[in-house]
């Protein structure tokens, strides 16, 4: 899958880098490991953060000086990262869907990135492109219905949004029969590294949780869409 990062994105987040990771997998409908991990995190959370400090943490902070700077309000439209931390910080249980999806959300909370979690055999074409959300363009986020996603950032493949930092698309969201999956990581801070990292924690976590490889990965930046690394035995990239 080639990803394009728009020329909106550039103007108000020049630094930005993503990472794209593609498995083969196998999902379930609930892991005890994976939630034996979830839970040691949560409680790292409730005794280093609050719902106030939560906001410095670099990908959580970048993400929201973007929102601001599309004209969104972050506060009302979370970053994904941010809602689930803050969940876990008010005393509210973490939803439990499915290890794929709690296994994504582990990996954000963990690194703090807004992460799209996607069947990559929902997409239509071979090209996903990163942009901003137009006023009145439709959108059914998972669970929530038609949002407004004007002013935010917003992945497009050749039929519409597909993901967004605070929800996904209901057309192309995970379920228990996904076996091809793709993952976007928002490098709103420009922490290469730190992408790089939360890249390869996911790929581990696919290993351990879903019959996996790991699949690959690649880096995308502005300017830069096929700049690609290959973690793993397999030949192929997104």
């Amino acid at each position: 899958m080639e990803i394009i990062v728009s020329n909106e994105i550039e103007t108000v987040c020049p630094n930005f880098v993503g990472a794209c990771v593609e498995a083969r997998v196998k999902n379930s409908q609930y892991s005890q490991s994976l939630w034996d991990e979830i839970n040691t995190l949560e409680t790292k959370f409730k005794a280093e953060l609050t719902t106030e400090t939560l906001k410095d943490i670099s990908g959580i902070a970048a993400t929201r000086r973007v929102y601001r700077a599309c004209g969104k309000d972050p506060s009302r439209y979370r970053p994904a990262s941010e809602a689930l931390i803050r969940r876990v910080l008010q005393g509210k249980a973490l939803y439990q869907i499915d290890t794929l999806v709690d296994l994504i959300n582990l990996a954000s909370m963990a690194f703090g990135y807004s992460i799209g979690g996607f069947d990559a055999d929902k997409f239509v074409g071979n090209t996903l492109t990163l942009g901003i959300g137009k006023e009145g363009e439709p959108y059914e986020g998972i669970g929530r219905g038609m949002i407004n996603i004007h002013g935010l950032p917003v992945y497009r493949d050749e039929i519409g949004g597909v993901g967004t930092p605070t929800s996904d698309h209901e057309r192309t969201k995970i379920t228990i029969d996904t076996t091809h999956l793709l993952v976007l990581i928002n490098g709103y801070d420009g922490n290469e590294a730190s992408v790089r990292q939360n890249a390869e924690f996911i790929q581990q976590l696919l290993q351990k949780f879903c019959e996996s490889d790991g699949g690959t990965y690649h880096i995308y930046k502005i300017g830069k869409q096929n700049a690609r690394r290959q973690i793993s035995n397999n030949e192929g990239t997104c």
